[in-house]
């Protein structure tokens, strides 16, 4: 398949005078619907609750649904950023382009580095839990030990990794309109599966068939009730990292019906399905087995990062249970097509804006996708994990640790993005002062200080894994020396196009208010 690029003259890749830029991406792919699906499946609620309910556990008890609410308020907050920036600026480059325009070249760029690593940091994660249920899965079905044994074998395990990377890769290159299709029965699975588990997790509470079982206390969603701050602030870390992906909707903007406003409200739609998904399950979860430390409670380090792998046969039975091994199997597999999205997307805007080496930002003739971006965020995935998986035995555990400080990091520079790009507006009215300027501002400063705690906490060995590198903890050097690796790159690019770093290209500066209807 070759790819062209679109023509500069073309009226799809036209030039405003503040340099935002058409990409050539194909424009009323997907409506509001299929945009809050691609924002659910995103973020991938059922790998999210099996990958950290039992961690987030570990870390404050049953405080779990108090720590889910205080991490959505945050994201609630800078949902609110995204909107607006989106209405005046609709941008594939979402946060790169909006951080650009409000605070320079450089933020902007850094910015959207950490969007990238981001990604492919939480692709490798994906990609490593539906290996696991891929094999898990197929020992179920077949009755075979031996065969769900395989995932244990490390060349095995990283082979059937890189295979799935290589199939979502293969899915999203040929556009918006084959993902939507994939997307609504794997989301629509694993919403309906979720239901299923949290109506018989009520059950086994009501008959007290695990003996760790606990009665519910509204205690449970009152944060102050955890032990010690820096619990608290690393169960938050978890918690955000549970939300993050929502903003894929707006990386599709350039491709959506209404693209100034429907990209913003199918984000606060999927917001919305996400709380009530965690709250719902966390409860049912706490109440049928507790957040103990042994047997079937949440917080037993040998299953705590892997938790419906435990439960699915004593909450659900042999049969139902293969239905949530297929269902987590479902939600990583689709997260980890819908993924390449916002990393294909961001790395086109910055191509486009002459941000990285040019050949980016070139759109597929036929498919209308940023091709080369998103083959290259597939192989950047597979080398990732693979070299991760080498190195360390507990890759994912440290990998999702050090991911929610990138969340943190971009989320937070949008969110102030938004206060700064519109601060000529927020005396016009009420209205443009907590949506543009309050709102967005507080989110952010409640994502500088996760940022700031969890930055502090992860130096020690102790946080995520326990593992260490020259006697600091694994999560730090992931964390920050990735954060180091995007400065360098900066540096390097700054160098090949100072264009883009002087300012000529994407001009910074505000647009005229945006009318509401």
């Amino acid at each position: 398949m070759t790819q062209t690029a679109m023509r500069p003259e073309a009226h799809d890749t036209a030039t405003t005078g503040d340099g935002v830029r058409g990409k050539g991406l194909g424009g009323n792919s997907i409506g509001l619907l299929g945009s809050a699906v691609i924002g659910v499946s995103t973020v991938a609620p059922v790998y999210c609750l099996t990958s950290t309910l039992g961690s987030t556990a570990g870390e404050v008890g049953l405080q779990m649904p108090a720590v889910f609410l205080a991490g959505f308020l945050p994201m609630l907050l800078v949902a609110f950023a995204y909107r607006e920036l989106n209405k005046a600026v609709p941008d594939c480059g979402t946060s790169f382009t909006w951080t650009v325009k409000a605070f320079g070249p450089h933020v902007g760029w850094m910015c959207g580095w950490g969007l990238v690593i981001a990604t492919v940091i939480v692709l490798s994660n994906l990609a490593g839990v539906a290996t696991s249920y891929f094999w898990l899965l197929a020992g179920e079905i077949t009755g075979s030990g031996a065969v769900a044994d395989l995932d244990g074998n490390k060349a095995v395990h990283i082979l059937t990794c890189l295979a799935l990377i290589a199939g979502a890769t293969a899915i999203s290159y040929r556009g918006m309109t084959t993902t939507k299709g994939v997307q609504y029965a794997l989301v629509g699975l694993q919403l309906v599966v979720l239901a299923l588990f949290v109506v018989l997790a009520l059950h086994k509470a009501r008959t007290g068939a695990f003996p760790g079982h606990a009665d519910f206390s509204w205690s449970w969603l009152n944060p102050f009730a955890v032990q010690s701050f820096a619990s608290f602030s690393a169960g938050l870390s978890l918690s955000i990292f549970m939300y993050w992906g929502w903003d894929a909707c707006l990386t599709a903007n350039e491709e959506t019906v209404g693209s100034e406003k429907t990209p913003g409200r199918a984000a606060l739609i999927a917001m919305v399905v996400l709380v009530g998904s965690y709250l719902t399950t966390g409860v049912a979860a706490q109440l049928a087995v507790g957040s103990g430390t042994s047997g079937l409670g949440l917080a037993n380090p040998d299953t705590s990062d892997n938790v419906f792998a435990a439960l699915a046969g004593p909450v659900m039975g042999h049969a139902l249970g293969i239905l949530l091994f297929a269902a987590v199997l479902a939600s990583a597999a689709a997260s980890l097509q819908t993924t390449f999205i916002p990393v294909a997307r961001t790395v086109l805007a910055m191509s486009a804006y002459q941000a990285l080496p040019a050949s980016y930002a070139r759109v597929h003739e036929r498919f209308r996708t940023p091709g080369r971006a998103t083959v290259t965020a597939g192989v950047a995935t597979g080398v990732f994990y693979a070299v991760m998986s080498l190195l360390s035995e507990h890759v994912l555990v440290d990998t999702i640790y050090a991911l929610g400080l990138m969340i943190c990091f971009y989320y937070a520079l949008t969110a102030f993005a938004c206060a700064w790009y519109f601060r000529r507006d927020l005396t016009r009215s009420a209205r443009d002062a907590l949506f543009k300027g309050l709102f967005p501002v507080l989110g952010g400063l409640l994502l500088a200080a996760v940022f700031g705690k969890t930055l502090y906490d992860m130096w020690n060995p102790a946080y995520g894994s326990g593992s260490a590198v020259l006697g600091v903890g694994s999560v730090f050097v992931i964390g920050v020396g990735l954060l180091l690796l995007g400065l360098v790159i900066m540096l390097v690019m700054r160098r090949r196009s100072p264009a883009f770093f002087q300012g000529r290209v994407l001009t910074a500066g505000t647009t005229a208010l945006v009318v509401e209807d």
